[in-house]
């Protein structure tokens, strides 16, 4: 981690107001709390804002992505695919609309709360993947533009981010193209920006995007 901080300590703004190709890999092995449940950070991807065709950004601002323009240390929370809600976190400078995608983890607190919203399915595949991940942890469009890094004066920080407490060895942090990215932004020489841990089981299975052609209106025959 290039940026000094002590293990289990909870991670400054300043640590994510730098690039998101070096916040990404120094997220691996991280502990993200939110509520009871606590994960170790297996996967990321980073994206670069306007720089970045694989980015909500890439093409400016909008309701929905205005959180990723304000400074470093906010949650950008969006839907997609009509029934996932996935999380990142907010990195470089303000403007720039970078952000770290929070793609795979392994529960290591609040099993009990984590079996109950994910019944059914086999505890590897509990936060493995965003989707499942932000359902993991009881997350929605509800939590997206929270301050993850403000002080904890007066009302308790609902997410915490902190420095793992193990560190991942450089020799096992593997990359690759990101996952479900079409077009330009999914090639994965270009930009190579999925970072994660290898031979985890909790890291999701790579899938290449798809473009997604607009449906039209057929008129009679």
């Amino acid at each position: 981690m290039s940026h000094p901080v002590r293990s289990g300590e909870r991670l400054p703004r300043a640590f994510f107001a730098r690039s998101s190709l070096d916040v990404a890999p120094d997220l691996l092995g991280c502990l993200l709390t939110f509520g009871e449940v606590t994960l170790r950070l297996t996967e990321l991807e980073a994206y670069a804002g306007h720089l970045d065709p694989g980015s909500h950004a890439f093409r400016g601002e909008t309701p929905r992505t205005r959180p990723m323009f304000g400074p470093a240390g906010f949650t950008y929370v969006y839907f997609t695919y009509g029934h996932h809600w996935c999380l990142n976190l907010v990195a470089g400078q303000e403007g720039t609309a970078e952000a770290v995608l929070v793609r795979g983890a392994e529960v290591v607190a609040g099993h009990d709360v984590v079996a109950v919203r994910r019944a059914g399915v086999r505890q590897r595949d509990w936060a493995r993947g965003p989707g499942r991940l932000a359902q993991a942890l009881g997350m929605n469009g509800e939590h997206t533009g929270r301050d993850f890094c403000r002080p904890s004066i007066g009302e308790p920080i609902d997410l915490v981010v902190a420095a793992p407490l193990e560190r991942v060895p450089e020799d096992a942090i593997r990359t690759g193209p990101r996952v479900g990215v079409s077009g330009p932004g999914g090639d994965g020489e270009a930009y190579p920006w999925r970072f994660f841990v290898d031979g985890d089981p909790h890291v999701s299975t790579y899938r290449p995007g798809v473009v997604r052609r607009r449906r039209t209106a057929r008129g009679p025959r």
